[in-house]
């Protein structure tokens, strides 16, 4: 289990773990009842600290799953989204339509991406 890195870690999950040259993100929200275009501008940024503690940063982002209360906010999400993305590395990603925790969350971004050398 040394092999393993966890940080962040409660008594239900861990923030990040990293494993054989990867990092895993949780499910990231922004703040509850912020709009959509906020929630995703919180997660980026949340994603952004986690994936430095571990030794990553978003050129390294493999794949990218983002789950949307409702797709009627897909093109608000990608605002943010297309601005903060790495051009020259975007990630695989998908999206889709899913309840959340609470209502009050709009997105979650889940992360997978390549620890560095």
């Amino acid at each position: 289990m040394s092999d393993i890195k966890r940080l962040e870690s409660g008594p239900r999950m861990s923030q990040a773990v990293i494993h054989g040259g990867l990092v895993y993100l949780a499910g990231q929200v922004g703040n509850a009842g912020d709009s959509v275009a906020d929630q995703t501008r919180t997660i980026l940024e949340n994603i952004e600290t986690l994936l430095e503690k571990s030794g990553s940063d978003k050129s390294r982002i493999l794949q990218a799953t983002i789950w949307l209360e409702t797709m009627d906010d897909f093109a608000e999400m990608n605002s943010v989204w297309d601005a903060w993305v790495d051009p020259a590395n975007p990630p695989a990603r998908a999206c889709g339509e899913s309840r959340l925790a609470t209502p009050d969350y709009k997105v979650e971004i889940i992360i997978v991406a390549a620890a560095k050398d």
